[in-house]
């Protein structure tokens, strides 16, 4: 169905087209342009984030593809067609807005709420105090707007972190939030109808399923800026709105958290977020989805449940009704 009501966090004068474009490829001459750029990169030697943490991290296997999606989307791609709306609505545009922000070397990440050790930590400090090391794993990755990726990411599984972080028994939520600040984000400003900072939140069991981890790197490097850095949630059979970038803070909570979407528009994003080929969009259908492979004309395939990760989590909604609860 087509609303024709203004929502809360429609921009006036823009259509969906300006904010979703519609083209997924990279011209002749972007192309050379960033692969010139890129192979410039690749023969200088990589600084790792923080004192403690090292790429390429070793690949666990468990989490190998197969079929179409063992086809990795090209890096070029992956990092230069984001969601970053703190910086631009315009996804093509986010890699060149996250030139002018120097990251912190001391990012902290603030922990609270219902659970023992509520401190800050540094980044690496907070991986290391995990107990876990840093591995890749391979994800497709489902946008809520119709397109896909298939990513390499490093990081620690969430639930170690949880578990030596030792929440309260009445923690029942994870909530997560990124940077307010203006100076870093200057799309802020211009957004005032947005409730920010930007959050997001899973339920304890979410946040505990094996597959749920806290990404420092992709591609076997520290992660880009525009893709989230320092580190990021990846939650793989959700919509990618929820792998929420940057944090500052992780909170448990007993109540459910308000988070950004789906405290803007409800009716079209819900709090599961769930990948659902026969639970569409108020306006375009989920069935199906682009595959970002940067061709004039990209291919599409049939969208699966839980974005095929079903055998995985689909005992953690066992008797919920899952075209109510998106």
């Amino acid at each position: 169905m087509n609303s024709k009501t203004k929502k809360p966090w429609q921009i006036d004068g823009a259509t969906l087209e300006d904010i979703t474009p519609e083209y997924y490829f990279i011209n002749r001459r972007r192309f050379m342009k960033n692969s010139f750029r890129a192979a410039a990169a690749a023969a200088l030697p990589f600084k790792a984030w923080g004192k403690g943490l090292s790429y390429p991290a070793k690949v666990n296997d468990k989490y190998k593809l197969s079929g179409d999606s063992a086809v990795l989307t090209k890096e070029d791609i992956a990092t230069s067609y984001n969601n970053f709306y703190e910086f631009s609505l315009d996804k093509d545009g986010v890699k060149s807005k996250v030139g002018a922000w120097t990251l912190d070397k001391n990012w902290q990440v603030e922990i609270a709420g219902l659970v023992e050790n509520k401190k800050s930590f540094a980044v690496d400090d907070l991986i290391n105090f995990s107990g876990a090391s840093l591995e890749e794993r391979i994800y497709r990755f489902r946008c809520v707007e119709g397109w896909s990726m298939v990513v390499p990411w490093t990081g620690i599984p969430l639930s170690d972190l949880i578990t030596k972080l030792k929440p309260k028994s009445s923690a029942k939520y994870v909530k997560f939030q990124t940077f307010g600040d203006k100076k870093i984000g200057p799309n802020i400003g211009g957004l005032s109808q947005y409730p920010w900072p930007y959050t997001e939140a899973l339920t304890m069991e979410e946040a505990m399923n094996p597959l749920t981890i806290i990404a420092t790197g992709m591609y076997g490097k520290a992660l880009p800026k525009q893709n989230g850095a320092p580190l990021r949630l990846v939650v793989p059979w959700k919509y990618g709105f929820k792998s929420i970038k940057s944090i500052v803070k992780i909170e448990f909570t007993e109540e459910k958290p308000k988070t950004l979407w789906s405290s803007l528009a409800p009716d079209e994003y819900g709090f599961y977020a769930n990948v659902n080929p026969k639970v569409d969009h108020p306006r375009w259908s989920q069935a199906n989805e682009k595959i970002l492979d940067g061709s004039f004309l990209p291919k599409r395939k049939p969208t699966l449940l839980f974005n095929g990760y079903e055998k995985e989590v689909a005992h953690l909604y066992a008797g919920l009704d899952l075209k109510k609860n998106y």
